[in-house]
């Protein structure tokens, strides 16, 4: 019977770091189109869209990672 998917450190490492590569594109996209200078970032928005980007990537990383085998994304694991 083969170990679910996320038991295993390969997944969350690869679901963790495309989570934070999403907050980070998220967060720089909207610095750069709302911002002058500093002070006018609203701060609060930035955050909260990119948590939620960096949240929506987990849940979309439970569908399958090309980083990590077919064997191992919870996809493959449901029924098991």
């Amino acid at each position: 019977m083969p170990k679910h998917a996320l038991v295993r450190p390969r997944w969350y490492a690869a679901a963790g770091v495309r989570a934070l590569k999403t907050a980070a594109q998220t967060a720089v996209a909207l610095i750069g189109t709302t911002a002058v200078g500093v002070t006018d970032i609203a701060w609060p928005g930035v955050a909260s869209a990119a948590a939620l980007a960096g949240i929506l990537s987990v849940l979309t990383s439970l569908g399958g990672l090309p980083e990590v085998d077919d064997t191992e994304t919870a996809a493959s694991s449901v029924g098991d």
